[in-house]
């Protein structure tokens, strides 16, 4: 069951569902104006939390923000007719290739099929619209190529294009006030090659910019707010991996002994799948 909850003065947001893929939905609210972070994976899950919102007292959005063009995060925007929804200039052009795409269970299981679709999502999609695939797809309609930043009243929106392997248009939002950062899901790996990957140079290029911003909460978009440390931590396995992937050319075992060397004990189940993605990317971009 999903539920909502409240970071600092001005911060809201919605736990996710695994089981349909339904990320995190935020809510900055101003002294003069609301900005939605990602508009859900179909219109009932972006009016659940309006729903779950107004029953805290909190008014609808005047603007929606995209962090990227996969569906989970877009599918919703057709409820918000009444914000302005902005995005990044790539992440309006990738929903562009979706307009044309029919969404039945036989079109998605054909594109699974030619490889131009992946199982995961077109089995998330069938899982949320059950009773019926009411998909309208919607475009934004304010872009920025690099960086905006917003003016809610007395709460100011970072909106920052950073890339990275899940998506190379991903957008980040630093709420600076609260020193929240809306990570969305920049930090994940690549999943939709043949196999799930990071890339060596685009981490490090991901990692540095992320580094730069002074926060202190972290959210993950399908997972839930972590602390500076926890996303220290995780910014520093990625790091590492990534160097040891350099330095052993991918071969995964050297790469694990040498990082349970480092460590001084058994590698974890995160630390080996990161390693494997890693190895993964490394065999892709060969």
């Amino acid at each position: 069951m999903q539920t909502i909850n409240k970071i600092g003065n001005s911060f809201w947001y919605m736990t996710p569902v695994s089981e349909t893929d339904r990320p995190i939905l935020g809510m900055v609210v101003g002294k003069e104006k609301r900005l939605m972070i990602d508009a859900g994976n179909s219109e009932a899950h972006a009016l659940l939390f309006l729903k779950m919102l107004e029953e805290q007292n909190v008014g609808s959005p005047e603007m929606v923000v995209l962090t990227h063009w996969h569906w989970d995060h877009i599918f919703g925007l057709s409820a918000l007719k009444d914000s302005v929804s902005i995005s990044s200039k790539e992440t309006k052009g990738e929903i562009e290739k979706l307009m044309p795409l029919a969404w039945t269970d036989e079109a998605m299981d054909e594109r699974v099929k030619e490889g131009t679709e992946i199982e995961f999502c077109a089995s998330c999609i069938k899982n949320e619209f059950v009773d019926h695939r009411n998909i309208h797809i919607t475009l934004p309609q304010v872009v920025f190529d690099n960086e905006l930043e917003i003016d809610l009243g007395g709460v100011t929106c970072v909106l920052k294009h950073v890339g990275g392997d899940h998506a190379s248009d991903s957008v980040v939002i630093y709420i600076k006030e609260e020193k929240i950062l809306f990570l969305a899901d920049s930090i994940y790996p690549d999943i939709f090659s043949p196999k799930r990957n990071y890339t060596t140079k685009r981490t490090k290029e991901l990692a540095a910019i992320l580094e730069q911003f002074d926060a202190e909460t972290y959210i993950l978009s399908h997972w839930k707010p972590i602390s500076r440390t926890e996303f220290n931590n995780e910014m520093q396995l990625l790091k590492t991996v990534a160097d040891y992937t350099e330095k052993y050319n991918g071969d995964a075992e050297l790469i694990k002994s040498e990082y349970a060397r480092a460590l001084n004990r058994d590698l974890n189940e995160d630390e080996s799948e990161t390693i494997e993605y890693f190895v993964n990317g490394f065999e892709l971009k060969r």
